[in-house]
């Protein structure tokens, strides 16, 4: 099969197209499966210019979001079959190759029904995102009816996912953005209040939103400053919810005063740990999301489609920032 082979740690330079055999169905709960499309996220590029940093050794093929066909199952696999169009979210972690090449064994714990409404690279856009906003939201914070949700970077591939995860579970939504073009997008998604973090103050904007009293749940996707100055925006005992580790130089004395729930949101774990019961947790989130993707409520923006010999482009192009939506390869 081809795939695009991380061949050392390093710059997008180091991903290159090769043969490598067809992986082969190894346990009794595996799935392999055709790769037809496979998305590209931000961790893609960390693991790529950092593989030692991650909790277990990772395989030389990245790529954690895939959508494909069925080929074969293993004999303790009930709900999938050959010809079955499938989405799935797996690291390349434990010894599995990633969703750059045409082929990947995957644990059927985390696989679900590709949404009949999405294109193979709409569902390969999808699953991390999804499941990223989904455990933030509604695992760590809990988000209810009525809540008022700051989220950041609203027009990313998890913010844009959040926005509506939040809309759906009856919250208002306000979001940081960078450009006018940005804050039109994430008002078709149903933010009612889009703020544009490079001209104001994001935690002043909530405050005023709310009346002053701060936003019941903030998610940070970003990191770093705007992890701390989030603080402020929340209200007494609420929830921030981040995706990124904070420095050692944080000064956490406005998250203490106002008894703040920090919650953090890493979806690889599941997997790197062999956590089968959480694994599971993922293919179900998936096959929710399905069902509200083809209800017409949930919807994944694919900002960019490359042919899989264009991994290495793909990853520059993520890196340059200000992307809207999602990029995927195209594997045929």
């Amino acid at each position: 099969m081809k795939a695009s082979v991380m061949t050392a740690p390093g710059g997008p330079e180091v991903l290159k197209l090769q043969d490598l055999p067809d992986p082969t169905l190894n346990l009794d709960t595996d799935v392999l499966v055709r790769v037809k499309a496979a998305g590209v996220n931000p961790v893609d590029t960390k693991m790529r210019a950092k593989p030692s940093a991650y909790p277990v050794p990772l395989t030389n093929v990245l790529g954690c979001d895939g959508a494909g066909i069925v080929e074969a199952v293993g004999k303790a696999v009930k709900d999938f079959k050959p010809g079955d169009a499938v989405y799935y979210s797996q690291p390349p972690m434990r010894g599995r190759l990633g969703n750059y090449a045409q082929k990947a064994v995957i644990d059927y714990r985390l696989i679900a029904k590709k949404p009949e409404k999405f294109s193979f690279e709409e569902a390969a856009a999808a699953p991390l995102v999804l499941i990223t906003a989904w455990e933030s939201l509604h695992d760590r914070a809990q988000v209810k009816r009525g809540d008022k949700v700051l989220i950041h970077a609203g027009a990313g591939g998890v913010g844009h996912v959040a926005i509506q995860l939040a809309r759906i579970a009856g919250a208002e939504v306000a979001t940081t953005v960078g450009t006018r073009e940005n804050a039109k997008f994430v008002t078709t998604l149903g933010a009612q209040r889009a703020i544009f973090y490079k001209e104001d103050d994001f935690a002043a904007a909530a405050l005023e939103w709310t009346g002053g009293r701060g936003v019941d749940v903030a998610f940070d996707t970003v990191g770093g400053k705007t992890f701390t100055d989030s603080f402020a925006a929340v209200r007494y005992a609420g929830d921030l919810v981040t995706l990124l580790q904070p420095g050692p130089d944080v000064d956490w004395t406005v998250a203490r005063v106002r008894n703040l729930r920090v919650s953090f949101e890493l979806m690889l774990i599941p997997v790197a740990l062999g956590l089968t019961e959480e694994m599971a947790h993922h293919g179900e989130i998936l096959r929710r999301c399905a069902a509200l993707i083809d209800q017409g409520q949930l919807r994944v923006h694919v900002g960019k489609v490359l042919p899989l010999a264009q991994a290495d482009a793909a990853h520059a192009l993520l890196a340059a920032g200000n992307m809207t939506g999602k990029i995927v390869l195209a594997i045929d």
